[in-house]
């Protein structure tokens, strides 16, 4: 081949990826009629592989304890899953010291119902919705995906949810909350500060039948206490009888990275939430 049928043949085929993982991106997306939160709590993002219909949607949750944190925390996975045929929803919820649980765990049913109701206008299929997120995000999926109380107060049974992503959460806020109040009072504007309160606010009363279809991604470098709970929560899980339940490990990432690491050449996590989806 001359190089210069080779140079035409590269740049079709580079045309042709480009063809094929166009991203679009709709910003600033009100998912409540009803309500304006201030710092435009109430908006979310979408990020959707162009001119394909039907394709299954992430709705994700960012991190930062509660206390902080926006939607485009998520832009970069939302490119890339994206890129590979998935929509993600990135939602932005209101935030503590202001409002105090179960504000945040509302706010994110409310987007995923507005998900739901409204996707297929974006070119997803409503038949085919997730839920998840990072740290404290995830913790809000979790409790999306196992207490069905809170979907259903926006008028969405917990079948209408096709499974959870849960990327290093906490989970046990029994624990959780005790611990860092006694690091900063300031935690007490999320759960309060009373046991009961922070059991009615964890997983614990919710481990129950007919939770399926939940993958758990943490880090080697994440606490010891977070993947306590993660492979303490896998196991009450399946204990119960749920099925398609699973918790993995990702090697040379921390907290922090098993995020930010998402493009790098070891990369898992995207592999792996991609693989659970699609």
């Amino acid at each position: 081949m001359k190089l210069s049928e080779y140079l035409i043949l590269l740049s079709l085929l580079f045309i042709a990826i480009q063809g094929n993982t166009q991203v679009i991106a709709t910003y600033d997306v009100d998912y409540l009629d009803d309500a304006v939160y201030q710092e435009d709590k109430d908006l979310l993002d979408i990020y959707m592989p162009e001119d394909e219909k039907n394709v299954p949607v992430l709705v994700y949750f960012h991190g930062g304890a509660l206390l902080m944190g926006n939607k485009s925390w998520g832009e970069e996975l939302g490119k890339l899953l994206a890129h590979a045929g998935i929509g993600l929803v990135s939602v932005n919820y209101r935030l503590s010291p202001e409002f105090q649980h179960p504000s945040h765990v509302s706010d994110a049913a409310k987007a995923t119902a507005w998900v739901i109701n409204n996707i297929k206008t974006y070119g997803g299929n409503p038949d085919k919705v997730y839920v998840g997120g990072h740290s404290a995000g995830a913790y809000l999926a979790a409790l999306l995906a196992i207490d069905h109380s809170h979907l259903r107060a926006q008028g969405i049974e917990s079948s209408e949810i096709s499974g959870a992503v849960l990327i290093s959460p906490f989970l046990y806020v029994e624990e959780t909350a005790r611990d860092r109040i006694a690091r900063d009072t300031i935690y007490k504007t999320i759960w309060g500060n009373s046991q009961k309160d922070w059991i009615r606010a964890s997983v614990t009363p919710h481990l129950l039948l007919t939770r399926d279809n939940i993958l758990l991604i943490y880090a080697d470098g994440d606490e010891d206490w977070r993947k306590r709970q993660i492979n303490t929560f896998a196991e009450a899980m399946i204990a119960t009888g749920n099925r398609d339940i699973s918790s993995i490990e990702v090697s040379n990432r921390d907290h922090m990275s098993i995020l930010s690491g998402i493009n790098e050449d070891d990369d898992r996590v995207l592999k792996l939430i991609r693989d659970f989806i699609k």
